[in-house]
């Protein structure tokens, strides 16, 4: 079986996130609005997506790094997240519980700058396939390319 090169490896990986990305603003047109948390999980994604990008350019191991720790922030915010809609423990009371820090707020208040009118909360699971939300599908793939990032990182030049 051949092994995957360093480049390939950082294509494997900001393609993942590009994907990931790609999905979540796939949902949001199909009209599931992203609560705050799920917006949080976007961001390391731009983030791995333009270190990759980076890489082509600038061939330095410590962008695979960079790489590595944006998806493993995405990672243990979905998992966070998981943890929410499972009533593990508590998250952020402005997107979570009844909503008492939310009254008399509209989701262009939560939110503002976005085009959102509803509140979606972060405790509730708006989106399953086989038991798993979003938010539990970005904790799997994103460590899942935290690995790659770091295989990338680690394979000699």
């Amino acid at each position: 079986m051949k092994t995957l090169t360093r480049k390939q490896l950082v294509a494997l990986a900001a393609g993942g996130s590009l994907a990931l990305l790609l999905g979540a603003f796939f949902f949001q047109a199909l009209g599931y609005a992203p609560c705050k948390m799920c917006l949080w999980q976007r961001w390391p994604h731009a983030l791995a997506i333009l270190v990759g990008a980076a890489y082509l350019g600038v061939k330095t191991r410590v962008l695979l790094w960079f790489g590595a720790i944006a998806a493993a922030i995405t990672s243990g915010l979905g998992a966070y997240h998981t943890g929410v809609e499972r009533d593990w423990w508590e998250g952020p009371t402005s997107c979570t519980g009844g909503g008492d820090a939310l009254s008399g707020l509209t989701g262009g208040d939560l939110l503002p700058g976005s085009a959102v009118d509803v509140i979606v909360m972060c405790d509730e699971v708006v989106w399953q396939f086989l038991g798993l939300s979003m938010a539990s599908y970005n904790f799997v793939f994103s460590a899942l390319l935290a690995v790659i990032w770091i295989m990338a990182a680690r394979k000699p030049a």
